[in-house]
Parts: C-alpha cells; structure tokens; sequence
C-alpha cells in the first residue's frame, strides 16, 4: 500500500516455535488510529500464553501488548499531537456500549472484535509482507519498532516518566497496583496476601504498601523474588518451597480478608482461597490456559462465606488510573523502578522470554 512503512517486528508464526524478526509493512493509520514509535516494551507472561498455545490467536502475528512510545502519525479524527508520549493500552474503548459508559472500559464491546479478529477496530489488520497480511495481538503488537493502534488504546504520558516506567505501568502495574486500590477496599491498618512475586504481584505489593496493608504478606517459590518483595513494602514472606503455605499465614493473621492472587494457576488459587478469613475475599488477576478449572470447597464457600473475584487488567480506568500510577510515582509514593529487570534490544526477545521461563526477578524490558 502506498504510505507503509517499513518496521522490524516478532512475528509468531507457529505455536511452539521462537518468534522470527522480520520486516513487515505498515499501514498508514486510519480514522480514530496513530502511528506509534516504541521505545520499550515490557515482557509480560500473557503473551507467552499466546506463544504455547494456551491462549488463541490468528497467526502470524505481532506480540508484545505492553509498550510506550512517541506518537509519529495520526489518522482523521484524532487529537494527539505529533511528538506526544504515550504509553499503550490492550484494551479499546469505544465510549458508547454499555460497560464503557458505565466506566468499566476493559469489558469494551470492542475487545471481543480485537480477540476474535486480531485486527484492529474495524477487524483487520494494518501489517503485512508483500500480500500476506500479519495480525495484531491485543490491538498493539508492540514488539517492533512502530505500530499503528487505535487512539483510544493511547493514554499520555508525562514528563519525567522514563520509557520503560510508562510500558510496564500500562500492564503490569496497573494490573497489580489496580487490583488493590479497586477490587479490595478498607485495607489499610488489614491484613492482605500477594500470592505470586512476578511483575503483576509486586505491583500489587507496591499499590498494598500504598494503600496501608499490614501486615503485607507475599508468597512466592524464589527467594530473589521474595527478597524484592521485602524491598517493595511486604512486612513477611512465605516460601511456597516448605509447603504448609495456609497453616502458616494463619498462625501470622488467622486468615486474612483480601488475597491477590497474580499467578492463574488452579493450584495456586486454591491455596490461596485456603489463606482467606471468613468473608474473605480472592482477587484473581493471573491468566491462565482457556481450559484451566478451579475447583473448591462448596461447604467452605458458603459456611466461611467466602468469595472469588476476577480483576481483569485490575478493574482499572486505564485513563484515569494510569494517571494516577504516574502521579504516584513521579511523587516518590510507587518505587517503579525496582520492578525492572534484564533490558534488551528487540532481537534478542527469545532470550528475554527465556529469562521469563527461568523465573528471572523484575520485569525484563526490551528496547527496539
């Protein structure tokens, strides 16, 4: 198409087979969409998911959903000016469906056409190679060097905020730190349980520590992890190696009321729902294989009236809560910076997700 641009991006093409750096062809954008150029993208274990076969997806595809960047093109339509800081969104708003107006964007209408097609609004796609159309993960594909993107997956950024900051913050931090501030309430001076140390848990740990959480408790299988979470705020640690995890955050709280469990696995979550009070609450906010089932006690459910939530992307406003995360951290208040890890250049972004697998500490940032 005339106008593309040429971009070197990852490309997925087969389940279980390292992704391949190519360069592709972009579109222009369209109405309502920007051209963005990336400047850090976060490694995020949701687009391993994709990778394995966990989670559907058209291929070939661009992965990589948590990125920032500098807008360079705008289609008709759009605001943003030229130059303006962005970081990315995986989720579209299209401002009139019913979650949307009911301030709860990230149940967009839209992200089921962003899912179903892996294109964009109006469900194709703006790469491709010669003839062959390439697909977009989430509506970002932020691994490559430039992408197009609705605008309204764009929240600015601030000055001072450094480019790996605001690509996590669009994610993992959000995610995390959300699911504190608007799924639990009333933790300050309570008791509150992170099951999982990665990007999102530590995330969370730091929105507890905000948020006045005490004691703060975190469970993880990796001292290094554990250690980074003391570091971040958490007032104990549990090492998942030594087993026993529920007796031993009863005999610390006696059950505690929230539980943020960041991992998605069935095991861990009924470990986790094993650590609550009566009355407590879950907060589900780790992705796992579509197929993966959670089973637990029904007498325990109902008798200790206990409850599971889902906290997708941390019941965030990304608008509103990314401006917030911001404020936090440009305040001192958020300590983003330890949560970075390994920082890589795009074409080492197989080493970057063996680094994932291997349970590297922080979250590992590539750099375009």
């Amino acid at each position: 198409m005339t106008g593309a641009t040429l971009t070197a991006a990852a490309v997925l093409r087969a389940v279980g087979e390292p992704l391949t750096i190519e360069d592709l062809e972009l579109d222009p954008p369209g109405p309502g969409e920007v051209q963005v150029r990336i400047e850090a993208a976060g490694v995020c274990h949701s687009d391993l998911h994709y990778m394995t076969g966990d989670l559907p997806a058209r291929l070939p595809i661009v992965v990589g959903h948590e990125g920032a960047g500098i807008v360079e093109a705008v289609g008709p339509g759009v605001e943003l000016a030229i130059g303006q800081r962005v970081a990315l969104t995986w989720r579209p708003r299209c401002g009139e469906c019913d979650a949307c107006v009911a301030g709860n964007p990230v149940l967009c209408r839209f992200g089921r056409v962003f899912a179903a097609t892996n294109g964009l609004f109006d469900g194709t796609t703006r790469l491709h190679r010669g003839e062959e159309r390439i697909h977009h993960l989430m509506g970002v594909s932020c691994f490559a060097e430039r992408v197009v993107v609705s605008a309204t997956s764009t929240v600015p950024v601030p000055d001072g905020v450094p480019p790996e900051i605001a690509a996590i913050a669009a994610c993992a931090v959000v995610t995390g730190v959300g699911a504190v501030l608007n799924a639990a309430a009333s933790v300050a001076g309570r008791p509150l349980l992170v099951y999982g140390a990665g990007g999102v848990g530590l995330a969370a740990v730091m929105g507890a520590a905000v948020a006045g959480a005490s004691p703060l408790i975190v469970v993880d299988l990796d001292p290094e992890k554990l250690e980074l979470a003391r570091r971040l705020g958490a007032t104990h640690t549990v090492d998942a190696r030594e087993g026993g995890v529920a007796d031993r955050v009863a005999a610390l709280t006696g059950g505690v009321p929230w539980v943020i469990e960041a991992v998605g696995r069935p095991d861990t979550m009924r470990e986790a729902f094993a650590c609550l009070a009566p009355a407590g609450t879950l907060v589900a906010v780790g992705l796992s294989a579509t197929d993966a089932v959670l089973e637990v006690p029904i007498t325990e459910l109902v008798q200790r009236q206990k409850r599971i939530v889902g906290a997708l992307y941390g019941l965030a406003n990304p608008r509103l809560d990314l401006a917030r995360i911001f404020a936090l951290y440009l305040a001192g208040r958020l300590p983003l910076d330890l949560l970075l890890g390994t920082r890589r250049p795009l074409v080492e972004v197989n080493e970057a997700y063996a680094d994932l697998r291997a349970g590297a500490p922080g979250r590992g940032v590539l750099v375009p």
